[in-house]
């Protein structure tokens, strides 16, 4: 027996019988050799965790444009923020943490530059639109790898897809982190808010923290104790309702406050206006794309729109402006 398989028998002696088993998975669209020493979801997570889309996510927008500052949360900071509370939900309900990981690890890999300013721009110019989480499957099943894509477990795949709040995952671990995806950023937000000075902790309705709490860790508590304890009574992945029904109208005080007009958005229409330009350029000049980019319109015909929207997504904030300058200010001539 490898270790592998013993890694598999044990999970059907410690997890629940609704979890989703390794050994039970859809599998991959394209079948391979089983490794001797990791489950197949382990596997997927190993996978994303070393893509060169996850790498990027430090250097992409969570919230705040171009923060100064040191502590301010990013798109890998929230990625692993996700995946730790989603992790600790499905270790106490003995769902598996592997499937549980990799989705959180992989759920943003799709995400533009400038957060969701850049998501809008590019749903509004590019045919067929553009949403982070269709994006996110494009990039484990076609760009990674020089588009090979990673593979990964259908089971994996599915949770990413669905992990945005119309989505619907098919496991019990894609529902714990399409929850805790939203856990995640409304605190931190909150937390990244009130360091820059955007809103203040008394801004918070009361109502709100006296049910939730008056810090950072005390709404976390609650909030992951509350999704625990519910789920087990209920036997599904829910939130109570008057917890759930209290994140809800919190999540709607920081669109009024931090997420719409504020002054932590004063610089967005700056970056829409960059991604606009970038993809406007690339589309009438494909022939500067790099060449993973351009085999794919020339050898696969792909549309040109799609291609460009993926260069241009796959873009972190600095690398964005970095090309935006090169195209936009001349360089000084000299003959020196």
């Amino acid at each position: 027996m490898t270790i592998r398989e013993e890694l598999e028998a044990r999970e059907h002696q410690i997890l629940d019988p609704e979890a989703s088993f390794s050994d039970a998975s859809l599998g991959r669209d394209v079948p391979e050799e089983p490794c001797d020493l990791r489950p197949v979801y382990q596997r997927d997570r190993d996978r994303i965790l070393h893509s060169k889309s996850f790498r990027r996510l430090k250097g992409k927008t969570q919230v705040f444009l171009a923060p100064e500052g040191d502590h301010y949360r990013n798109r890998l900071t929230h990625t692993l923020e996700v995946s730790q509370n989603a992790r600790t939900v499905a270790k106490a309900l003995h769902l598996n943490e592997d499937l549980t990981e990799a989705i959180a690890l992989g759920h943003d890999l799709g995400h533009t530059p400038f957060g969701h300013a850049g998501e809008r721009v590019l749903n509004a110019i590019v045919p067929g639109g553009f949403r982070h989480q269709e994006q996110s499957i494009r990039v484990v099943e076609k760009l990674e790898k020089n588009g090979l894509g990673l593979n990964l477990t259908v089971e994996v795949r599915d949770g990413i897809r669905n992990h945005s709040t119309a989505g619907n995952p098919s496991t019990l671990e894609g529902k714990i982190v399409r929850i805790c995806d939203k856990i995640a950023y409304i605190n931190s937000d909150i937390d990244d808010a009130i360091r820059g000075g955007v809103i203040r902790d008394e801004d918070i309705p009361k109502e709100y923290k006296d049910v939730l709490g008056y810090t950072l860790r005390e709404r976390l508590n609650t909030l992951i104790h509350d999704l625990i304890i519910t789920s087990k009574e209920k036997r599904e992945i829910c939130q109570s309702e008057e917890v759930g029904r209290t994140m809800q109208s919190l999540r709607q005080f920081m669109f009024e406050n931090v997420y719409v007009n504020s002054a932590a958005k004063k610089e967005e229409g700056k970056a829409q206006a960059l991604i606009q330009r970038l993809y406007d350029y690339y589309l009438q000049h494909c022939d500067q794309l790099p060449d993973e980019f351009l085999s794919m319109i020339r050898d696969e015909q792909e549309e040109k729109e799609r291609v460009v929207s993926d260069f241009v997504a796959g873009m972190t904030d600095n690398y964005a402006v970095m090309i935006y300058r090169r195209l936009s200010i001349p360089e000084m001539w000299s003959v020196y």
